[in-house]
């Protein structure tokens, strides 16, 4: 099979949520295609594996857009674009339709939904922080358990977590209380220390900053703290350097930010196609992840 169906939303003809474009425009547009029957499906495949037939895979594949962008939206909570997220879950549905055959016996949307998710779950790992790379395996357990876990134990809100909730979560999942402590505020979005504890009209209101305690009186465990996170930002510079420009470049838009720009931003920054801002973005990270690591262990 040609894999130019299962890579680039433009060379496949699929809509996607262009800059300026509304979320609903998509949503709209993509409930246009039909719905197929279970008969209807069975021959398209059969078509598409026995005979390379493109336009039965273009069918396979927008007949199921509503179902990625379902699970697609499920992700807005992790603060990246939603058009990216949206455009992850299209790729995620391409590798289905490739990998799909009839002997699994099931439809192709049971089968499709895991790769969507797996598409979307490798590129939000992919925009975090860099700086996390030494922790990847309690990072993803946390990222991809503490929210499942928190609705488990009535917990809904994004609030600070309390100790017997951290420790419990910890043991549960076998990681750190402090990185437990970390991912709740990462997904849940910081919280401010300005926020008032009082009512409005109580003068003697204090802050939330009101009450923090130092704890950090220990000078030269502080300066050691500081030197590493001195060395480490030296480390990430230098692994960055050995990038080229447009590598150096897409990591830093969409990696190294507060405010990630969209892949669609960046192909028209470099006039290229979203799916070739993707590609290089992964090509990049693989190379940059390898250099830290090995950057990393020769330093310690």
């Amino acid at each position: 099979m040609s894999s130019d169906i299962v890579v680039s939303n433009k060379s496949s003809n699929l809509p996607a949520i262009a800059d300026g474009g509304s979320l609903f425009s998509y949503l709209e547009k993509i409930k246009k295609f039909p719905v197929l029957s279970e008969k209807e499906e069975y021959d398209l495949v059969v078509d598409f594996k026995n005979n390379g037939n493109l336009e039965a895979a273009q069918k396979l594949i927008t007949s199921h857009l509503r179902l990625a962008a379902k699970v697609a939206m499920t992700y807005r909570r992790y603060g990246l674009p939603i058009a990216d997220i949206i455009s992850e879950a299209n790729i995620g549905l391409m590798q289905a339709v490739k990998k799909f055959d009839l002997e699994k016996k099931v439809r192709l949307s049971t089968y499709a939904i895991w790769w969507i998710k797996a598409n979307i779950n490798d590129f939000v790992l992919r925009s975090w922080s860099l700086v996390k790379i030494g922790t990847v395996a309690a990072q993803k357990k946390l990222f991809y358990n503490l929210n499942r876990i928190k609705s488990r134990l009535g917990i809904y809100e994004n609030k600070e977590l309390d100790s017997d909730i951290v420790k419990k979560i910890a043991t549960e999942l076998v990681v750190d209380e402090k990185d437990v402590i970390e991912m709740n505020q990462r997904l849940g979005g910081d919280t401010s220390l300005n926020v008032s504890l009082g009512s409005d009209n109580d003068e003697e209101s204090r802050e939330r900053i009101d009450f923090l305690v130092d704890k950090t009186q220990n000078i030269e465990a502080a300066f050691a703290s500081k030197e590493e996170a001195k060395i480490k930002s030296e480390i990430i510079n230098k692994c960055l350097a050995e990038l080229n420009d447009r590598e150096q470049y897409i990591i830093r838009k969409r990696m190294l930010t507060d405010s990630p720009v969209t892949l669609e931003e960046i192909g028209e920054h470099f006039n290229i196609s979203r799916e070739r801002v993707r590609q290089i973005e992964k090509r990049a990270f693989d190379k940059l992840s390898v250099s830290i690591k090995e950057s990393f262990g020769a330093w310690h």
